[in-house]
């Protein structure tokens, strides 16, 4: 499978995680392969309640902290998805949301160079 296709598949399978878990999906993910991380850059992840409450200091602070329990719920899963399409094991994994943006980014840190492996065998 070359990069680019894995990137897209690795989009599509959080983007549909991301629906079944809040509900709806974000406007726009990319997904990016870069060494032994898998970068996922999502906009548009708010629901519009979230953008209601975000609207003062204290209620960004509350959409901050219910994001952050969310993902804490969920981080073995998504890093099992990750796990099962890259063929690669996640060591660690990463995730933050700025409310003021409405975008979100995760990061996942393989066991071996992916990059360098899919450049190998598409040789």
């Amino acid at each position: 499978m070359s990069q680019s296709s894995l990137e897209k598949k690795i989009c599509d399978e959080f983007v549909k995680f991301q629906r079944l878990l809040v509900g709806r999906g974000p406007e726009c993910t990319r997904a990016i392969i870069c060494r032994d991380m898998v970068i996922i850059r999502s906009t548009g992840v708010l629901t519009k309640e979230e953008k209601h409450v975000s609207s003062s200091r204290k209620g960004r602070a509350l959409v901050k902290q219910l994001r952050v329990e969310l993902r804490d719920t969920y981080v073995e899963q998504i890093e099992k998805i990750i796990s099962e399409i890259t063929q690669c094991k996640v060591k660690s994994s990463h995730g933050d949301i700025s409310i003021r943006t409405g975008e979100c980014i995760e990061v996942f840190i393989l066991d071996v160079d992916l990059e360098k492996k899919i450049k190998s065998t598409g040789d």
